[in-house]
């Protein structure tokens, strides 16, 4: 008996990821007008951005249904002494309270802890990822819960945008305002704050943004763990990351394609760094 980790598509953990760890990923929900697709599941990433660049229709993501939760819960509860429940941050998705609805739901003995990392893509990965490998190791539920909150507060994220179209699509700024940095080039750096993802700055072009990401990383001398996320180039994260090498073991830095979570605001060329410090 173990403890079993749970999470969501939002965290752009690969299946090949999510198996070596032992890690269990529900899908949420992306929408093309009335077309519904389960994220990475009946639709990849790649088939997303193709989809979005050309479809009429701004797509949105919904978080998983309450019974989803209860499925993964009642399956990972015949394994598991104890089940962790992480996922994207609940001011930015509804995910984090239907997983508390299952909770709820589910009929068993088996200790649920239902958490909110405050982060989404490689940023809860990495919050993901680090409480897989104190379940890996035998820890009980106590601990690895303990572990979670910790990483929680150990990550750090900042990411490069090089459109701000898929922000004005998605409400998240004005048609002037990403009219002007468009005439100016200026590109938008967001982080997450609390929970919310929020402007971090501004540069005037793309590399100048990819350079923000590298010192971001090489600012925090006591990296535990290190990712990359990409939404449509993969060669400019594999560029990062052999630039980041020189500051971290590149063997041990995690990339992942970023998917619709994020992806539906930020489109093609995105460029993202999760960081978790000592």
């Amino acid at each position: 008996m173990s403890v079993k980790v749970i999470t969501d598509s939002t965290s752009d953990i690969s299946p090949e990821v999510a198996q070596a760890l032992g890690i269990t990923v529900v899908p949420v929900y992306l929408r093309f007008g009335d077309e519904v697709y389960r994220d990475g599941v009946d639709i990849s990433n790649d088939g997303f951005y193709q989809k979005l660049v050309t479809s009429f229709v701004h797509p949105s993501t919904s978080q998983p249904a309450p019974q989803d939760f209860v499925e993964a819960y009642s399956d990972c509860s015949k394994e598991a002494e104890g089940i962790i429940s992480i996922h994207v941050s609940a001011k930015a998705s509804g995910t984090y309270n239907t997983a508390l609805q299952g909770k709820k739901m589910v009929k068993g003995k088996c200790p649920i802890e239902v958490v909110d990392s405050r982060f989404a893509s490689v940023g809860l990965a990495l919050v993901v990822m680090a409480a897989a490998r104190l379940a890996q190791a035998g820890e009980g539920l106590p601990r690895v819960f303990e572990g979670t909150r910790k990483a929680i507060d150990q990550v750090r994220m900042l990411g490069v945008f090089d459109t701000m179209k898929y922000l004005v699509l998605g409400g998240r700024i004005s048609k002037t305002t990403a009219s002007v940095a468009s005439i100016l080039n200026i590109k938008p750096l967001l982080t997450f704050k609390n929970g919310e993802l929020v402007r971090a700055g501004l540069v005037r072009a793309y590399s100048q943004g990819v350079d923000r990401l590298y010192e971001f990383a090489a600012n925090n001398p006591t990296i535990q763990d290190l990712a990359i996320a990409y939404s449509t180039e993969p060669e400019q994260a594999n560029q990062l990351k052999a630039r980041l090498g020189s500051i971290f073991p590149e063997e041990k830095i995690h990339v992942a394609q970023l998917g619709a979570a994020l992806g539906v605001h930020g489109g093609p060329g995105v460029l993202v760094v999760a960081l978790r410090v000592a």
